[in-house]
């Protein structure tokens, strides 16, 4: 759709548009290419996906081209997409999203899914206190709060745009009541909630110095550095949580924590070490990766 592929008489229509961006993107090697279009030009015309098949005919117009071409040019160099909508799912919502945090990702979604399993399992969890470290764009909180309505929990983050972005994302899936937003560093917001959580989750930097390298262009050029990298081996971040986490649990609260897949025999032994877990062990996520660590705060000590 550049100057020079247009005619003044061709008219762009939903079919040839994703034709042409399909091919463009294949073209540039960039991931999932009509998946993308697709995306793009629904964004653009303001629509879902599965219209765009039932009006294939309808014309694009000159705003909505112009708006189109800026993103599949940001798309082709590997911003992604979340970034250029707006907008990234979790848990199966949606979540704005801004470069202050990281993009929500389906393995994150292990965290909720075994948390809310163990707390179904222990009765009554409406009533329990949850807390949520380095809460980012707010997912893994807000979407506790939505399966749990009488829950209350705690989000925190040092990053102020984190924050504010995390508390709007809270207040347009209305559970801004009972999720209280803390600023500051790991477990300093809670420290002085001795044995008062039922749950600790987070999702903190853990990507080690050796595998930086290999991470994908659409993540390492454009997502926050300091929410990726945990240190030479990626236990920075991971270590002081371990350790400070078992005082605020209650008796038999839990721990959940993701993980590099390369660090699950080093956080087993860190957790064992700290003296304070049982039932250690490391989860697996949805494309089978050993992903988050979970412990469970010895109930008789």
């Amino acid at each position: 759709m550049s100057a020079a592929s247009t005619s003044p008489n061709e008219t762009w229509t939903t079919r040839s548009l994703l034709r042409w961006m399909t091919d463009h993107f294949e073209a540039k090697g960039v991931d999932s290419p009509r998946v993308i279009a697709e995306m793009l030009l629904a964004h653009v015309l303001e629509c879902d996906r599965m219209r765009l098949y039932m009006e294939v005919d309808r014309s694009a117009s000159e705003d909505e081209r112009t708006r189109l071409r800026e993103l599949v040019a940001r798309a082709s160099h590997d911003e992604p997409v979340q970034y250029l909508l707006g907008e990234g799912w979790f848990f199966g919502k949606a979540f704005a999203v801004n470069p202050s945090t990281l993009i929500p990702r389906p393995a994150t979604e292990t965290i909720v899914e075994h948390l809310l399993q163990a707390l179904r399992g222990e009765g009554e969890p409406d009533s329990q206190l949850i807390a949520d470290i380095g809460t980012g764009t707010g997912c893994i909180a807000i979407s506790l709060a939505g399966l749990l309505p009488g829950a209350k929990l705690i989000a925190t983050d040092i990053n102020a745009e984190a924050l504010e972005l995390a508390l709007s994302n809270a207040e347009k899936h209305e559970v801004a009541d009972r999720v209280e937003f803390r600023r500051g560093s790991l477990l300093e917001p809670i420290a002085d909630m001795t044995g008062d959580f039922d749950a600790i989750c987070s999702n903190p930097p853990y990507v080690p110095d050796h595998e930086w390298d290999a991470i994908a262009a659409n993540v390492k050029d454009y997502e926050p550095e300091a929410a990726l990298r945990g240190g030479a081996d990626g236990l920075d971040l991971i270590r002081p949580l371990i350790r400070g986490a078992g005082a605020l649990l209650k008796p038999g609260g839990r721990l959940y924590l993701e993980i590099a897949t390369c660090n699950r025999d080093e956080v087993i032994k860190l957790a064992q070490l700290a003296g304070s877990y049982e039932d250690i062990e490391v989860l697996r996520d949805h494309e089978g990766l050993d992903r988050v660590l979970s412990a469970r705060r010895v109930i008789n000590s």
